[in-house]
Parts: C-alpha cells; sequence; structure tokens
C-alpha cells in the first residue's frame, strides 16, 4: 500500500506536467487526474516507470558541425559556329 501511495503523486506531477505542456491549464487538470489514476495503478502493481529516449530530430551515425555543402554550376558557352 505504501508503494501506491508514493506513486500516486508522482503520477499526478508527471500527468499535470504533460498535460500543461499539451493542453495549458485544463490538460494540467486533466493530466493530474489521469496521471494519478495511473500512478495508483502502478504502485498497485509494482510497476516502476520506464524512461524513454525521444530523437532530437538529428541523423544518428553522421555528425555535422555546421557544415554548409555548396554546388557550383559551370555554365559553358557554346562554341560559336562560323
Amino acid at each position: 500500500m505504501a508503494a501506491q501511495a508514493q506513486s500516486i503523486p508522482e503520477g499526478i506531477v508527471h500527468g499535470g506536467s504533460v498535460g500543461m505542456n499539451t493542453a495549458g491549464p485544463v490538460g494540467a487538470v486533466v493530466g493530474g487526474a489521469v496521471g494519478g489514476v495511473v500512478g495508483g495503478f502502478e504502485g498497485l502493481f509494482g510497476i516502476r516507470p520506464v524512461y524513454a529516449s525521444y530523437s532530437d530530430g538529428r541523423p544518428r551515425g553522421s555528425v555535422h558541425h555546421g557544415m554548409r555543402h555548396t554546388y557550383h554550376r559551370v555554365h559553358r558557352s557554346k562554341p560559336a559556329t562560323s
């Protein structure tokens, strides 16, 4: 029961934070309520949070340090025909 009680406030805080970022003050209230319920279930069943790593949009494996690629077209004039 103690684990469940600890998870509820954590769920409220996390849900409120995500809700605030997503939908503003109304989202914070709804997210807090849903987060509290989810936190209670996680605590009841002994489920610990899973931390995910989200991509920041940059491709992995290639490093670009502010390099710019430029392409120059060479225009050649046609030879004069006589």
